[in-house]
């Protein structure tokens, strides 16, 4: 296991551990969480001994494999594909020994089949094919795989590095907040493809349905501390509140009891028969070791500005196709026809669909930031829009300040009514005045937002405004959109944000935008039945690109509900036995890390030969019970592909 013993790290004059201690058992899941700066990607360092703790230990298992998804986006003349089988160094070198004994090959034939046979063991021969799927996955189209890296943008690259990282075969997986460039289709591959990993896995990320989804405990990096939480980020959330209730009640009492000492030896320090008491008292005071107040309260805390005229009708769009390019260089691309849409004042729309389906174009459509290709768009005059789009940092003036940039917009503002609308995003003091150029990713990205909300906009449109923003600040703003008066275009792979921000979905797929009648769930359902759909070749189809292929909504909707209902009992079964994983995983973590205790092996222990027993009874539970975990999923999923394809 992985050992972090009365830990101190400090970078420059920045402490970011202190005294700090954690466990990390083979196989547990950890999401690793805290406030941007806190210290948790210099935890990944450590691990990975990039870093050297001042003091203290910090112990990895010397025998294995550490696999890291690096943030550098670096260039390269590599392909694709050979730049993610790059990820697997032992096939990698094995390649370059078969290669170099090929030459003669009959000189060395014992050596070539050892070779071959170390080959077929680390399923070498299957490389190609499980790196492509690692790119289809994550959203790669069938052709990427043979463009050269330099070819792909930086949020791209960043992809390659991810599949990278889970090309690697390994014991230990780090993952530093991987879904920031992703989609929702490939943040739902990745949260699949995660819960089957077998090894051990730490994962930065702020994204809590992700979480939810996947880890077995949480570390949360506060206040110098490791502090872990068992169960997923909703139990940590309760946990972490029963806590600072406690210490917040601990707290209380402690200073009611300072008061009374202070009282004590105000009133007596000066009186002969009492001085003794009071000068013992005077020294209870220097020994009590202080408990720090509870602070609850999320650092940022803002609203969006009521917009002054909501109309009605914000924008219609009539007949309207999007895309890209133009018919003068003939490479003009069409991605969705005969739109029909109105954005109404009450409108609160979240869009789905595969990368590349159009949603961005749409977006940026609505915005005024793409011509149409055909149709009319017909806009309020008194529409007012606030765009976030996924590259909006980029856009920021480096050299400016926070004030600077709202100034710009609005020469009229005070000083202090900038001042009171960026305390909101949690730029105070002198912070307002610096320039950006060192900003963090998530100060940049708290800005941009200011920036967007500042002209009381009455649309607000936002393509992944979440990206570098971490859990509080997520947490603020669904807290401001739920409160925003005004209507609401979003694209987001945070789940979360979209359950709790937005009425409506739209699908945006096969050339078309259509309601999406269902919830995120039924969405993820789609994903797979489209997915199954897609795997099964059927030679009797034909060629229907050009033909619309119309299906009763009733008759979908109906087919589904009774697809969930056949699927109901399996879910039930599958959720019962996670129940029953999470319990003995629990179980199994408080006796590990007792007997993690050296001194319970000092003397004699009577509790010993009971721990140990119990761990045993406890490990093949947990075994069975991922057995029966791993049937009933296969089940479900070869009965929800039967379904499917029978509707």
């Amino acid at each position: 296991m992985i050992q972090l013993s009365a830990v101190y790290l400090q970078l420059g004059i920045k402490v970011l551990l202190e005294n700090a201690g954690l466990s990390i058992f083979p196989q547990q899941k950890l999401g690793v969480i805290g406030p941007n700066g806190s210290g948790k990607t210099s935890l990944f360092k450590l691990i990975l001994g990039e870093y050297k703790e001042d003091s203290g230990n910090c112990t990895v298992p010397k025998e294995w494999r550490i696999s890291h998804m690096a943030q550098e986006v670096h260039g390269s003349n590599r392909t694709a594909i050979e730049y993610i089988l790059d990820g697997d160094k032992e096939l990698r070198d094995l390649e370059k020994r078969i290669d170099m004994l090929t030459i003669d090959a009959e000189k060395n034939g014992d050596a070539l089949a050892t070779l071959y046979s170390k080959m077929e063991v680390i399923d070498g021969y299957t490389a190609k094919t499980r790196a492509e799927r690692l790119l289809h996955g994550l959203g790669f189209k069938s052709g990427d795989s043979n463009k050269l890296v330099n070819d792909f943008s930086g949020g791209w690259r960043i992809r390659l590095n991810l599949a990278k990282a889970l090309m690697c075969p390994s014991e230990l997986l780090l993952l530093d907040e991987p879904t920031n460039h992703l989609d929702l289709d490939a943040t739902l591959w990745l949260e699949q493809w995660l819960k089957n990993y077998d090894g051990t896995l730490l994962i930065i990320s702020h994204d809590r349905d992700f979480l939810d989804n996947i880890v077995t405990g949480i570390v949360n990096v506060e206040n110098h501390q490791l502090i872990s939480y068992t169960g997923n980020y909703s139990s940590y959330e309760l946990q972490k509140a029963e806590r600072l209730a406690q210490q917040q009640a601990a707290f209380q009492k402690q200073q009611e009891r300072i008061s009374d000492i202070e009282n004590f030896v105000r009133r007596f320090k000066a009186k002969a028969s009492k001085a003794k008491q009071a000068q013992s008292r005077v020294k209870e005071l220097e020994r009590m070791e202080k408990i720090a107040p509870a602070h609850i309260d999320s650092p940022f805390n803002f609203q969006f500005y009521k917009p002054e005229r909501i109309p009605q009708t914000l924008i219609t769009l009539d007949k309207v196709s999007i895309g890209y390019g133009t018919k003068e260089n003939g490479d003009e691309k069409i991605l969705v026809k005969n739109i029909e849409l109105s954005i109404l004042a009450n409108s609160r729309i979240g869009l789905l669909g595969h990368n590349g389906a159009g949603k961005s174009t749409l977006i940026k459509t609505l915005a005024g930031d793409t011509t149409l290709r055909d149709g009319e768009k017909v806009s309020s005059v008194h529409l007012k829009i606030g765009y976030f789009a996924q590259h909006q940092l980029e856009a920021l003036d480096l050299d400016a300040s926070c004030a600077t940039h709202l100034q710009r917009l609005s020469p009229q503002a005070s000083e202090q009514e900038i001042r009171r609308y960026l305390g909101g995003f949690a730029f105070h003091g002198d912070r307002v005045f610096e320039p950006i150029t060192h900003f963090s990713g998530g100060e940049k990205a708290r800005l941009a937002l200011a920036i967007v909300t500042w002209e009381k906009p009455n649309l607000l449109i936002m393509d992944e405004p979440t990206n570098h923003l971490d859990l509080e600040m997520r947490h603020a703003l669904t807290m401001a959109l739920q409160e925003f008066e005004g209507a609401i275009i979003l694209v987001s792979h945070d789940r979360h944000l979209l359950r709790n921000t937005v009425d409506d979905f739209y699908l945006v797929d096969d050339g078309k935008i259509k309601p999406f009648d269902g919830t995120l769930e039924d969405y993820q359902h789609w994903l797979s039945a489209q997915k199954a759909s897609s795997n099964t070749p059927n030679k009797n189809t034909i060629d229907t690109t050009d033909v619309e292929i119309k299906r009763d909504k009733k008759q979908d909707r109906q087919a589904a509900a009774a697809i969930r209902d056949k699927l109901k009992p399996y879910a039930q079964a599958i959720k019962k036995t996670e129940k029953s994983m999470e319990k003995y995983t629990t179980e199994l973590d408080k006796i590990e890390t007792t007997l993690a205790d050296p001194s319970l092996y000092e003397t004699e222990n009577k509790e010993l030969p009971a721990l140990l027993k119990k761990q045993g009874d406890l490990k093949k539970l947990l075994a069975e019970t991922e057995e029966e975990w791993m049937i009933k999923s296969e089940e479900m999923e070869v009965l929800s592909q039967e379904l499917t394809e029978k509707m």
